[in-house]
């Protein structure tokens, strides 16, 4: 793994050019401030379910540590680090770490924020309780070997979080043409409906890269309360997958 990255220059490029936004809501990353409580809810629930902790405590996350891969400005470091956790955040986008670094100065919150990629983490030996990769894997150059990096920095009996979009008619009306081109919620290009992942593709690179998937679900969203909300069986656009390293 020495020396090799899944980094795609063009997708780091298009999040750079909207760094300065990260904690606007109403702004380019509107769509995950949307999204983000729902997914909370089921990062912090799988957490706790695989480590056996409390969340009605205050801190229940001491003692776990966890990795957020393409963490952007910080919307999921922040709430993880708030739980207990000890935080790394890392992102391939240069621009991304010191908007994220003076929000966690802001909020009082001591997280780790690096310019790097997972791969040159798990080749320095770095280990976590927990990898995080949410919206990430649909802008890599290299999904199972992004996977097998992810795998290389859990400790055994480690949680490996990911989410995506699903590829197919629906999720490019959805995501592309409703988000982009008729909410205007992003930049026209931000995703390639190409490079989109189906569930079954995502469990079987998961699996090759010696993670055992263990849940998925489907964020849904209701243009009428204008909320999400997680569903055991419509993963036709925006997913979840849960994966354990057994060994």
């Amino acid at each position: 793994m020495t020396g090799t990255t899944t980094v795609d220059p063009s997708e780091i490029a298009k999040f750079e050019a909207m760094a300065a936004e990260w904690w606007d809501p109403n702004g380019k990353f509107k769509p995950l401030h949307m999204m983000n409580p729902i997914r909370l809810d089921y990062i912090t629930a799988q957490i706790a379910a695989e480590f056996d902790r409390d969340l009605s405590q205050s801190r229940p996350f001491e003692g776990l540590r966890l990795l957020d891969v393409g963490c952007g400005g910080g919307l999921l470091c922040e709430p993880m680090a708030r739980l207990g956790a000890s935080v790394l955040g890392i992102d391939a986008g240069g621009s991304n770490i010191p908007v994220a670094q003076a929000h966690a100065l802001q909020s009082g919150l001591i997280i780790d924020y690096r310019h790097t990629t997972a791969e040159a983490l798990a080749d320095a030996g770095e280990q976590f309780d927990i990898v995080l990769s949410m919206e990430v894997i649909e802008h890599v150059a290299d999904p199972l070997a992004f996977l097998t990096a992810c795998r290389a920095l859990l400790k055994p009996g480690g949680l490996h979080l990911c989410s995506t979009i699903n590829r197919n008619a629906k999720s490019f009306a959805a995501a592309i043409v409703g988000a982009e081109f008729v909410m205007r919620w992003l930049p026209k290009g931000t995703h390639d409906w190409a490079k989109f992942i189906t569930p079954d593709e995502l469990y079987a690179h998961l699996r090759n890269a010696g993670l055992d998937p263990v849940d998925r679900k489907g964020f849904l969203f209701n243009p009428v309360s204008w909320k999400w909300r997680l569903s055991d069986r419509d993963l036709s656009v925006n997913y979840a997958t849960v994966a354990v390293k057994r060994t």
